[in-house]
């Protein structure tokens, strides 16, 4: 029989189980320290835990249009809302249809709730309006004798006012990035017709003056321009809510100064000359012959004159008077300008991205949503309640965990340390992420959420139960610890894959299929078990081979939970001598 190679372990054997676990510790550590230094120190609480506000809304057809209450439908007006209510300040809202007709609006404490009903039960709004001045989002020194008139565009002396309202401002093809809400297109055109080239800012068209007006807004009274004035000099478009508040709620009739949707810059824009209900439909295609990711739109019968009327007048200005501004809740989506004369079909062509593309052609057609919602119920949940809920989750939890902790014990003695310094790990481990999880991708931990950690319990106790069930099937074939702990170690790790595999599929199927809370079960459900491998893989396995060359636990002391009488061992294997002669008893033969 040829003797085993030198150094050659036995399957399953690891090596450096401290360096494994070293290292394990080492990240514990960086979560911990990444955790304190965010400054988030605990998770972030749903409107269940931390109360808010709960608004059910349900959808309304507009008279002869009842099949419009359908999914594309309701889905979009779910996207519409749930960029209102971010555009109050709050991260963690929740914007979910329920059934086919209804929605339902949960906003966590802290946000006015008048403000947030009014958002989010209005119907959306969207306009091509004529760009009177563009300047920088940020607010500007008050300029005398700049109007919101279309000359203001105009009005800086030839030697350089630094209060000069700037041009359009230019997408950087090579940003990281390319939000909508930039005047990012180079033109509007006829559609498939090739692209015109477009004219430096300042030049003049042909056919056109440097003094041709466009349309004049419906402010002609001195102190309304002036108010007008004031109000975009002073307007700040650096955060959400300053943007949400620029101009929602204005009246088509309006000359309105806003924001776009980056707030890197701002607009005066004149009263709407279409409205979103007269296009007709809008795609984001690619253009073959370009390369190029383009927005193609057609308008309805009545909305193609109106196309046809304002696009020739805009045609005629200098930039930025040539441009139309698409704004959504009176917030510019875009800016293209206009160079020739257009009818019932166009298509938006500029720096655009698939993804730049695609939500600009949403925006267009949220203005034809032909559905209107009324308030259903409003329900105020206390943050008294909230606590009392968490408070009894809690508690259940430590129950669980104390029964588990107490047949650990009872059952498998010294063996119960390991199961509870791992359970510990992973409780650690699983409150850091969800603490970081709370800024990175606006996790909140609601109920249903808690109680999928607390049944995450049992499902890793059982792990670490299938691990010391091998071992001790080793020992009662007759093996000592040490080799006992490797070779139950395959076995083990391949029924716990499987069960884990389980564990979280299930969780997957019910977080995709679900909405609203329950996917909070499914999220922690599916983090934990994934938990429970790098615990079991990185802690407990690396622990136990450890303590397998400790004396108390190698030499089977009966309160190690690895006594070989008391598991009832067979006697040690010995492996019997062959010898070269021959059987002499036919018999044995």
């Amino acid at each position: 029989m040829a003797a085993p190679k030198k150094g050659r372990r036995p399957a399953g054997a690891q090596g450096r189980p401290g360096r494994t676990l070293v290292l394990f510790l080492i990240a514990m550590v960086a979560l911990a320290g990444g955790m304190f230094a965010s400054g988030h120190k605990t998770p972030r609480l749903g409107i269940d835990l931390a109360g808010g506000t709960s608004i059910t809304l349900k959808a309304k057809a507009e008279p002869g249009q009842e099949k419009a209450i359908n999914k594309a439908n309701m889905d979009t007006a779910v996207s519409i809302m749930n960029r209102r209510v971010n555009g109050l300040g709050v991260s963690e809202a929740e914007v979910q249809t329920q059934g086919d007709r209804n929605i339902i609006v949960n906003i966590p404490k802290g946000t006015n709730s008048e403000q947030a009903r009014q958002q989010v039960g209005t119907t959306a709004k969207l306009y091509f309006r004529p760009v009177l001045t563009v300047a920088a989002g940020t607010p500007t020194k008050p300029a005398p004798s700049t109007t919101p008139s279309p000359s203001a565009s105009k009005g800086a002396d030839k030697n350089g006012d630094k209060n000069k309202p700037s041009s359009t401002p230019s997408a950087n093809p090579s940003s990281k990035s390319t939000p909508q809400g930039r005047a990012l297109t180079d033109g509007l055109k006829a559609d498939g017709k090739p692209s015109p080239k477009t004219t430096p800012p300042g030049t003049p068209k042909p056919g056109s003056t440097p003094g041709t007006t466009p349309p004049t807004p419906s402010a002609n009274d001195a102190a309304a321009v002036a108010k007008l004035q004031k109000d975009f000099e002073s307007l700040d478009c650096s955060t959400k809510e300053s943007r949400a508040k620029a101009a929602f709620g204005s009246k088509a009739t309006d000359t309105i100064a806003a924001c776009s949707q980056t707030g890197d810059a701002k607009y005066i824009l004149g009263p709407a000359e279409i409205e979103g209900t007269d296009v007709k439909k809008a795609k984001a295609v690619i253009d073959q012959q370009r390369g190029m990711w383009i927005v193609q739109m057609d308008f309805t019968g009545k909305g193609s004159k109106k196309f046809q009327s304002i696009t020739g007048k805009l045609s005629k200005q200098q930039s930025p008077q040539n441009q139309f501004a698409i704004a959504l809740d009176g917030q510019v989506v875009s800016a293209p300008s206009v160079s020739q004369t257009l009818s019932g079909s166009a298509e938006i062509s500029g720096s655009f991205n698939q993804r730049s593309a695609t939500d600009l052609a949403n925006v267009l057609s949220y203005g034809a949503l032909p559905l209107s919602f009324e308030e259903q119920s409003v329900t105020t949940v206390t943050a008294a309640l909230g606590a009392d809920q968490l408070h009894a989750g809690l508690i259940a939890g430590a129950i669980g965990l104390a029964l588990v902790i107490i047949y650990l014990v009872l059952y498998y003695r010294g063996l119960a340390l390991v199961a509870i310094l791992s359970l510990v790990v992973s409780a650690i481990l699983t409150y850091v992420i969800m603490a970081l999880l709370g800024p990175a991708i606006n996790f909140a931990l609601n109920l249903p959420a808690v109680c999928g950690a607390i049944v995450a319990i049992g499902i890793t106790a059982d792990s670490f139960i299938v691990y010391f069930e091998r071992i001790r099937d080793e020992i009662r074939e007759g093996r000592t610890l040490r080799p006992a702990v490797e070779r139950a170690w395959p076995r083990a790790r391949r029924t716990i894959m499987v069960s884990d595999f389980v564990s979280f599929l299930a969780a997957a199927v019910l977080f995709i299929v679900t909405v609203g809370k329950v996917q909070g079960f499914a999220f922690t459900l599916g983090l934990t078990t994934l938990l429970d491998i790098v615990v079991v893989f990185l802690f407990t396995k690396p622990v136990m081979t450890l303590l397998a060359r400790k004396k108390f636990f190698a030499s089977g002391h009966s309160w190690s939970g690895l006594d070989p009488q008391r598991l009832g061992a067979k006697p040690p294997l010995r492996r019997s001598r062959r010898t070269s002669s021959a059987p002499t008893d036919p018999k044995e033969a």
